[in-house]
């Protein structure tokens, strides 16, 4: 495991000097729901998440040499997001995604294939510039690792980038993944997160069980099972929609309420969950408190059409009334 994985507890929110900075690799795309194109592709909504926190968050991602590309750039700028890392692509077409809505606001995806984030291949002066830089979170997901281009850059990637933490967020869609790649990003990650479906099918994975596997009943065994084989995982984020959420810490398991809210989509809802998790344990704070603030913004989202919608003026009361240290957001 790399040498700069730290424990969370080394800044306080009372003395962190520096924003948060997060480098998140993987798809950037557009998301058409409903006829209307939205910014989309979890570590881009996680770092606008971010920032809208008050993080300083970079991608690494690549585009198409074409409108939506020159769209995408332009409104993660706009965001807050550093780009310096998204990979112009001659060839491929940006990303799009198109997405239908089932009942409660639970999209279903189709991820077109051959387009230019399924080729993330930084030039030797971009991974020299990537490692010379030392980043408080990596972030990571599995649909990215569909092609052996990303996979390749990936492992490269965790070898030789100087992160504190790997944030892995397992974002499983039907049809883009594989067993071997969860159990290879599983071995590189510190702080993981999922949902109760992911959750079970890990479970499956690891159990050795997959195909006549029993649905998973006890999170907290989930959890042991999980720090058992891989023991530089210290935190686990169970998030489970209007349920709340489900965390452990150093083996410490505590499950948290949500409260209900109207749904319109759940687009984006896991990105800021896991931007609301991410931010408030990187500043110091318990994870129980992270998980309280990742379900206000994950709910938040899951009420507004869109994976990034603006932040409301009573969400921003509701975050700081919780004690969240805001103070790094411009202005």
């Amino acid at each position: 495991m790399n040498q700069y994985t730290v424990l969370m507890n080394e800044y306080s929110h009372s003395s962190r000097i520096k924003p948060i900075k997060v480098l998140t690799f993987g798809e950037a795309l557009f998301d058409i729901i409903r006829g209307s194109a939205h910014l989309g592709g979890a570590p881009l909504n996680l770092a606008a998440h971010l920032a809208k926190l008050g993080a300083k968050p970079a991608v690494i991602t690549a585009v198409g040499r074409d409108e939506l590309g020159k769209s995408l750039l332009s409104r993660a700028k706009a965001m807050g997001i550093d780009t310096s890392y998204i990979l112009i692509d001659k060839k491929r077409p940006t990303g799009t995604v198109t997405v239908q809505l089932q009942a409660e606001g639970i999209p279903v995806f189709t991820i077109n294939k051959g387009v230019a984030w399924d080729a993330i291949t930084p030039d030797e002066k971009e991974f020299k510039a990537l490692s010379g830089e030392e980043w408080d979170v990596f972030c990571f997901g599995t649909l990215a690792q569909r092609t052996e281009e990303n996979r390749k850059t990936l492992e490269r990637l965790f070898s030789e980038i100087k992160a504190k933490h790997f944030f892995y967020d397992v974002n499983l869609r039907t049809g883009n993944y594989k067993k071997e790649w969860i159990l290879s990003s599983l071995e590189h990650t510190t702080i993981l997160k999922l949902n109760e479906k992911e959750a079970s099918t890990i479970s499956c994975l690891l159990s050795g069980t997959s195909g006549t596997c029993k649905p998973l009943t006890s999170y907290k065994a989930f959890c042991r099972l999980v720090t058992e084989k891989y023991p530089e995982i210290f935190v686990i984020c169970i998030s489970r929609g209007p349920k709340g959420a489900a965390v452990c810490y150093k083996g410490v398991y505590e499950e948290v309420e949500t409260t209900p809210i109207e749904v319109a989509d759940t687009v984006g809802a896991g990105d800021a969950f896991s931007a609301g998790f991410l931010y408030t344990c990187l500043s110091g704070y318990g994870v129980s408190k992270a998980a309280s603030i990742a379900c206000i913004l994950g709910t938040y989202v899951a009420s507004k059409p869109g994976a990034v919608p603006d932040y409301s003026k009573e969400l921003m009361e509701e975050l700081k009334a919780q004690g969240l240290n805001l103070s790094f957001i411009k202005t």
